[in-house]
């Protein structure tokens, strides 16, 4: 009998809906509890991602939404090779980097949500420096999937545009990082500095889940799937 397969594209489906809920879930419960203030993040900037959930119930919902996520970001990441050699990628470096950086991304989400909440001077450096991290890991991997989906599609496919609504959004990703670091030091006001840094954080934050709603529905589109099989009697 023919081994059983099972359809991929769920997994980068769930790993885009499970941060984009607990965002969405925590801050608007913070605004009810008036533990942040109501405003538009993506252009005011009056509270960053970590405040939105920073405190009390809608703490612990993000967290236990956000660390399954990181997960499955991760496996996302280990699987992305094998699904770029069945559009015809031939295995390169970039390729076997795609693993061992996708775990380490979820690693640092998984520390970054572990330690949101607490406090302490380490916990803080670490809580800042797992969103940087993992920002930069994960503006990395957008990046290759997205360049090798567009060298290996077809001209004029939906595959080939596709990539291109994904590429283009992604190669904004370093702009972000650049004016997240960069812009506040030319600014003199801490409040200006913080809410700039708040805008290009929640701006790079929609771009990862865009990508992993974009790579679901390549995924479907593809056919990619795992096969299951026993070496047994075989």
């Amino acid at each position: 009998m023919p081994s059983p397969e099972r359809p991929l594209w769920p997994l980068p489906l769930l790993a885009a809906l499970l941060p984009l809920v607990a965002t969405t879930m925590a801050y608007a419960l913070s605004i009810r509890l008036e533990l942040a203030p109501a405003c538009n993040p993506f252009v005011d900037g009056c509270v960053s991602i970590s405040r939105a959930a920073r405190h009390g119930l809608p703490n612990i919902l993000f967290r236990g939404v956000l660390l399954p996520a990181a997960v499955l970001q991760a496996l996302c990441w280990l699987l992305c090779p094998g699904w770029l050699r069945t559009l015809g990628a031939v295995p390169d470096r970039w390729q076997r980097m795609l693993p061992p950086l996708g775990l380490a991304a979820g690693t640092v989400l998984v520390i970054y949500g572990t330690f949101l909440g607490t406090e302490g001077e380490g916990y803080r450096w670490m809580r800042r420096y797992g969103v940087i991290f993992y920002f930069a890991l994960t503006c990395i991997g957008t990046l290759v999937v997205s360049d090798q989906m567009l060298r290996r599609s077809r001209e004029g496919s939906a595959e080939r545009r596709l990539a291109f609504v994904l590429f283009a959004p992604c190669m904004l990703l370093p702009v972000l990082g650049l004016a997240h670091v960069l812009l506040p030091l030319a600014w003199s006001s801490p409040a200006a500095r913080d809410a700039l840094q708040n805008v290009t954080e929640w701006w790079g934050g929609a771009i990862f889940t865009a990508f992993f709603f974009g790579l679901a529905w390549a995924w479907r589109k593809t056919r990619f799937r795992l096969r299951l099989h026993s070496g047994s009697g075989s």
